[in-house]
This record gives structure tokens, sequence and C-alpha cells, in this order.
């Protein structure tokens, strides 16, 4: 099997219409909100509880370390994106790099990944909605929810846009606010508030930093590495603006900033305001817990406004990500043409539709056979956010020298330390997929693990044996020189 990169192969912009492409429907602050937004999921104000539980004060340095791998995986994901900036994004350099089989694979991979959690962020999301509003069942909260979203993304880019704008901002507010109370309580200056002046003595004052031991790191890391994902949306969504290569190299020079702040930030206020065994850490939540420590009224509900805001912004992008990977593997011929094609707005409907009718299907089986049909889904795609990331460090390693050769003023932004570093975090990435395998709980890293690798072993197999039979058609060659559209710039 060969890798053949094409010389001048068409884009995928430029136009619109049923054969035309995405169009720049995206703004500078759209942009830079969606890549605030990304790294702020549901999971850090639902999961983190668990995280706390598991490894006291010490989950502080599993999240630094997950961000740690993030923002090196974003960095190499940034060189590549900011050389060539696609909607296709680390599907198409795979595609470019390691061969058409990897492209294939990690597109459907991803679209896989993005249409379960829609279903999982549909049913969170009606459950919030049916306790305020119970005269809506939850099921119909769920279909609510889908149509409306669907609806905007439907009808153009920047509703998509405007949508994650206020989501992504009401987040960004929420956490910005919760950090500054929380400062505030813990020195003692909160008005109003009773909560004891304890500065950081929660950090060290029952049982240490690591109350369970250092190997409770690693146990925190395997909880909050999936709250991470969705930081790469904006390398995708970056093909949609007047200036990709500026967008996206403003996004990946930000995210250590982002991680920072609304992660460890956030995190060290929990713990600093709470004992990392106070009870209502796991019984309430981690941020609604700290919340009523400092006397925030109606506390429980105000972080219920917070996660549905999460939740929403969690499905319009995960529906928008879907239908990019969608339309760009319809553009390379990975995927029916019909999703490669784009309406008078430069939407791409035919992917949009297929994207939530999968959605739609999985919320069904959420309802109908949870523990069944529906947890086979959750854990055959848990591991795949790794597996992702697996294959931008190893794309990387090829595409620099492909880049370095055919256009070294293009690469804008360099990983670090190259090729060291790639290395160092494909180690890291494939440790904590070793170490998944060493729990053993029902729906626990060890079922998500042979699951989601026996899924991408037939996604692979079924990639190498259309490539070969294409090939012996007679038509590979053309065939690749028009699949590889992802692989030339939009700008």
């Amino acid at each position: 099997m060969t890798t053949t990169v094409p010389k001048t192969p068409p884009t995928e912009s430029g136009g619109s219409g049923e054969s035309g492409g995405l169009q720049a429907g995206l703004k500078n602050r759209h942009l830079s909100m969606i890549a605030i937004g990304g790294v702020i999921g549901a999971g850090l104000f639902v999961g983190s509880g668990s995280g706390i539980a598991a490894a006291g004060p010490g989950i502080l340095v599993s999240y630094a370390l997950v961000g740690v791998l993030v923002v090196l995986v974003m960095r190499m994901l940034g060189e590549m994106a900011a050389a060539n900036p696609t909607s296709g994004s680390f599907s198409a350099y795979a595609d470019r790099a390691l061969g058409r089989w990897a492209g294939f694979t990690i597109g459907w991979l991803y679209w896989f990944f993005w249409v379960v959690v829609l279903a999982v962020e549909a049913t969170a999301g009606a459950k919030i909605l049916a306790g305020w509003i119970p005269a809506v069942p939850q099921w119909g909260w769920a279909l609510i929810v889908m149509i409306v979203l669907t609806a905007t993304n439907l009808a153009s880019v920047s509703s998509y846009g405007e949508f994650e704008f206020w989501f992504a901002g009401i987040k960004v507010v929420a956490i910005a606010a919760f950090i500054v109370l929380g400062g505030l309580a813990i020195f003692g200056l909160l008005p109003g508030s009773d909560h004891p002046a304890s500065g950081f003595s929660n950090l060290t004052a029952h049982g240490g930093f690591l109350p369970h031991g250092p190997g409770a790191i690693l146990t925190g890391v395997l909880m909050v590495v999936f709250s991470f994902m969705g930081s790469e949306i904006v390398t995708l969504a970056a093909g949609e603006t007047a200036d990709p290569r500026a967008a996206v190299t403003k996004a990946t020079n930000s995210v250590i900033w982002r991680i920072a702040v609304f992660y460890l930030g956030s995190i060290l206020i929990v713990v600093s305001l709470l004992r990392w065994d106070d009870p209502a850490i796991l019984r309430d939540g981690s941020y609604v817990a700290a919340l009523s420590s400092i006397g925030i009224p109606h506390a429980a509900q105000i972080m219920n406004t917070i996660v549905l805001t999460s939740v929403l912004s969690c499905l319009n992008s995960g529906l928008y990500t879907a239908s990019r990977m969608a339309f760009s593997l319809g553009r390379r011929n990975d995927a029916p043409a019909a999703f490669g094609k784009t309406s008078g707005h430069g939407v791409p409907r035919a992917a949009i539709l297929a994207s939530v009718v999968f959605g739609f299907v999985a919320v069904a089986f959420n309802y109908l056979w949870p523990d069944t049909v529906f947890q086979f889904l959750l854990n055959s795609s848990g591991a795949i956010a790794l597996f992702v990331w697996l294959v931008i460090c190893f794309s990387q390693l090829r595409m620099r020298k492909i880049i370095e050769r055919e256009s070294p003023e293009k690469l804008v932004v360099r990983m670090w330390l190259y090729p060291y570093l790639t290395w160092a975090t494909i180690a890291l990435i494939t440790f904590v997929l070793g170490y998944m395998l060493t729990d053993t709980a029902d729906g626990g890293g060890r079922d998500q693990v042979v699951l989601s690798t026996a899924v991408a072993i037939a996604v692979v197999v079924f990639a190498v044996l259309r490539e070969r039979l294409t090939a012996r058609s007679g038509t590979g060659i053309a065939a690749q020189e028009t699949e590889t559209a992802d692989a030339a710039p939009l700008v």
C-alpha cells in the first residue's frame, strides 16, 4: 500500500451551490469563543467530583498532566492546520501523511464518536429540562433540543457560530465569576460569606496532597482525560473563516492559558474551598458544593443552568463537527458524494442530516436499551479520543517533512522540540491507553479500549480492502487525485 501526495489537488472552498464548497461564514469573534469554549465541556462541571474523590487535591496534577498532553497535541495539530487549514483537519492530514486508509479510518471513527456524544448530551440536557418543566417528557425535550440545533446548523455556518458564541460566552463568564468569588472566599474577602478564610490549607490538611498515594494521579487522569475532548474543533471551524491561517495560529497559541485558567484555576478553587473528602462533592457535584459553601443561594439551579448551556454548546459543536468531517470524507470520495455537496449558503445539508439521523437513533437506543445497545456504543467510542490524538502525532511526524520540502514558508506554527516532544507525547498517550486496561470495572477503561480497538480494526480492514479493490479496478490513481481534496490549502 502506497501513499500518494498529489501536487495540485482541488480545494474544498470557492463557490456555492450543490457542487460548491464551504464558505467563510464565521467571524473572528465566533472562532475566538469556539476556541475558548471548546475546552470547557459539561464533563468539567459534572465529572470533576469523581476525580476529586478518587485522587484528593492531587487531581490538580491529573488535570495538569492531561492539560500538557492536550497542549502538545494541539500544537502539532496547529502546525499542520496553520500550513493547510481544511474542514477535514487531522483526517485530511492523516490521509496525506500516513495513507488513504488512515484518513478514512480516523475520519469515520471521529464522526462516530461525535454522533454518540450527540445522544449523550441530548439525554443530559433533556433530563435537566424535564426537571424544570415535567409536563414535557424527557424524550420530548431530547427531540426538541435536537430539532432546534439541527435547524440552526442547517441555516448557515454563521448561525452555528452565533449560537456557539453565546453558549461559550455564558460558560466563560460563569467560570470567571466562580474563580473570582471562590478566590475572595478562600481569603475571607467575600462580603456576606461565612466561609472560613482557610487559604490553601485544604490542599494538605486532610491526609496530605495525595491521600490515596501517587497512583491515584493516574486514576484521576483516566477520569478527566475525556473532558478535554473538543479542543481540536477550532481547527475544523477555521476553514470557514476569512483568514484560516491567522485564526488557527491565534487559537493554538492561546490553548495554554485557556486550560490553565478554566481547568486548573477552577479546580484549584474547588479543592481549596472544600475538604477533598467532603461528601457534598459527590452528592451535589463539586461546583455546586463549592458555591453552597460560600453562601451562594440556589447554587444547584445556577449550576444546572450552566451545565445545560454546556450541554447545548456540546450538542451544537458536536453536530457541526460530525457534519464537517462527513463533508470532508464526501469530498475525498470516502463517503457518499452527497455529503460533499453544499447548499447556496455553503452548508453541507446532507452531511448534517445524516449525522443527526444517527444521533436520533442513538438517543432512541439510550431510552430503549440503555444497558445493552447504548452501553456498547458508549464503550466502543470511549477510547477514540486517544486514537485521534495518536493519529495527530504520527501525522505531524510525516507532515513536517512534507511541509518543509514543499512550502516551508507556511510553517508559521512549529511544534516545540520536534521530533522529541512528539515521540514523548506518543509514549504518554500509549501509556494512558495501557493503564486503561487495568480498569476492569463494568464499562470501565478496559471495556472502552477493547471495544474501541475492535471497531477501529474493523474500519481499518474495510479501508484497506476498499483501497485495494479501487486500485484493481484501474481507477486508483484518478480516485486518489480527487479524494485528497482536503490536502490542499483553503487559502
